[in-house]
């Protein structure tokens, strides 16, 4: 079995087994040295939304995707009916079938599911887990954080844009951008700025927002288990008092609309 692209990021998060892109593979062309890099005040919300897409076809391309038939998809679409936007921007959902226990949401809306956290979650915990990272791309921080790696660590590579059209990168720049994306580590404040919006998301849409409850606590859990060597631990929580605090807030929000905890599975 060929080397999985996240393979490349093993200090990042963990070994994952999956196949790479075929010898051919070349989404983007070799950026000179000599290129004008692109200055942040010239990069538009297009070339942006136009170098989100690229990493997010790259990732979906190098990544064994869940078949429709397969029972994760089956099982996440069953779960997202219903979900289409976030404040405008369209959601789409796909499940990495990978052994790493990690989710993530991109500036486009699309949001990637590994099938290890589907495996240790059920449904309430998570589309507990979901709604969070939705909220990270309706509060705008996964583009914010997308458009600070592009700057900070393509551009300085030399990717200019001309006649208006960003330029395509290349497939080195493509897997740092796509660490990027998987990796992505928010402010305390930004984390409850995304429970919040998945909170009152879940709520509207029909969904109990016990499930973030209880997804953190199992992630709580998981954390003293393991010493804290999950990288989606690491991601979400960065200190143990903040996230009793998440918890404490999430509970008190379900408590005062009088919604009912599901029972555990």
């Amino acid at each position: 079995m060929k080397k999985h692209f996240l393979r490349a990021f093993a200090i990042a998060v963990m070994l994952l087994p999956a196949v790479s892109a075929p010898a051919q593979f070349n989404l983007g062309k070799a950026i000179s040295a000599g290129t004008k890099a692109v200055k942040a005040a010239t990069l538009t919300d297009k070339e942006m939304a136009a170098y989100v897409k690229e990493s997010v076809d790259w990732m979906d391309k190098n990544n064994p995707v869940a078949a429709d038939d397969d029972p994760y998809t089956i099982r996440l679409m069953k779960l997202t009916e219903g979900l289409n936007d976030a404040d405008g921007i369209p959601l789409n959902f796909k499940v990495y079938k990978v052994v790493d226990v990690n989710a993530f949401a991109c500036a486009d809306g699309s949001v990637r599911v590994f099938s290890s956290l589907m495996d240790i979650m059920n449904d309430d915990e998570l589309l507990g887990i979901i709604g969070h990272e939705i909220g990270h791309v309706a509060k705008h921080h996964s583009k914010n954080a997308f458009r600070t790696s592009l700057l900070s660590d393509a551009l300085k590579d030399g990717i200019a844009s001309t006649g208006g059209k960003a330029a395509a990168l290349s497939e080195s720049q493509l897997m740092g951008l796509s660490q990027s994306l998987i990796n992505a580590k928010y402010s305390q404040k930004q984390e409850t700025e995304a429970d919040n919006y998945g909170y009152d998301f879940l709520k509207s849409h029909g969904k109990n927002p016990w499930g973030m409850v209880m997804a953190f606590e199992k992630f709580q859990n998981m954390e003293q288990e393991s010493g804290g060597n999950s990288s989606y631990i690491n991601k979400m929580f960065s200190s143990h008092p903040e996230t009793t605090a998440r918890i404490k807030n999430m509970t008190e929000r379900c408590q005062k609309d009088g919604i009912a905890r599901p029972a555990a599975e």
